[in-house]
């Protein structure tokens, strides 16, 4: 098959997979044109467009997008740093299941959304609560996929490595912690994606900056057109910072064999 062939062949891909949204856009684009889906229920594609690219032009979007980040990566550390240790200390000992597994477990089945109210309550409406609810929302994923790697390491490599004589510090160092990596990464990935999906909540209550400040401002105005450009900035986010974790997961877990061929 000649490179043309091929090439004429991934253009005719990329087109049937870019058909159907692109005929969906020119339907919503249409409603919106003849007044059957009227702006205040939602803006035509165009104008969300038009709006994006104002806020883009004004520094509006920058500033606050670089709030909701902020937010986001200060309680991913929080819960990176707080799973982990759980996660190690659970999955290393037995002693350390018995005295943080049932309490996770359990912890991680409370209502998100239930605890909002009690942790202003505790913390207040100021930027701790945010950060804490987040880090809270975000610390399960973590425990859970890394607890999940650290159990799942074959028994003979564990005895292989005890039979060369590896240390016990050693043996966490070489052969569990690498052999958890790929569930950590997993981990991480889904912590982000639960971090974006809490910072949605988390920035109703009382936000003066971030997208969820826009969008509680667009509401009060009826400005459709602005709330699904945050929504579609949410999920851009979310999507980058997906692809980050991934592109370092393709160098760490290199060595890592795989059944599917580029």
């Amino acid at each position: 098959m000649s490179r043309i062939s091929i090439q004429r062949s991934i253009l005719v891909s990329l087109f049937r997979r870019a058909l159907s949204p692109l005929v969906l856009l020119a339907l919503w684009e249409l409603a919106s044109r003849t007044g059957v889906l009227p702006e205040r229920i939602l803006a035509a594609p165009s104008q969300i467009f038009v709006t994006l690219g104002d806020l883009i032009v004004s520094g509006e979007m920058g500033a606050n997008v670089l709030v909701s980040l902020q937010r986001v990566v200060t309680g991913l550390v929080v819960s990176l740093s707080l799973g982990t240790a759980l996660a190690l200390a659970s999955g290393l000992s037995r002693q350390g299941e018995i005295a943080i597994d049932s309490t996770m477990q359990m912890a991680r089945t409370l209502p998100f959304l239930g605890l909002v109210p009690l942790f202003i309550l505790w913390f207040g409406i100021g930027e701790f609560t945010k950060i804490a609810l987040i880090a809270f929302a975000t610390t399960f994923p973590m425990y859970l996929t890394l607890y999940s790697g650290i159990r799942g390491i074959d028994a003979k490599l564990v005895e292989a490595a005890r039979l060369f004589g590896l240390s016990y510090p050693q043996l966490i160092v070489h052969v569990i912690l690498p052999g958890a990596l790929p569930s950590f990464l997993i981990g991480l990935r889904y912590s982000l994606g639960v971090g974006w999906l809490s910072l949605v909540a988390v920035e109703q209550i009382n936000a003066t900056a971030g997208l969820g400040y826009l969008i509680n401002n667009a509401r009060d105005f009826m400005r459709t057109d602005v709330i699904v450009v945050c929504l579609l900035v949410y999920s851009l986010l979310g999507l980058a910072t997906d692809l980050l974790v991934r592109t370092i997961e393709h160098y760490l877990l290199a060595w890592r064999p795989t059944f599917i061929k580029d």
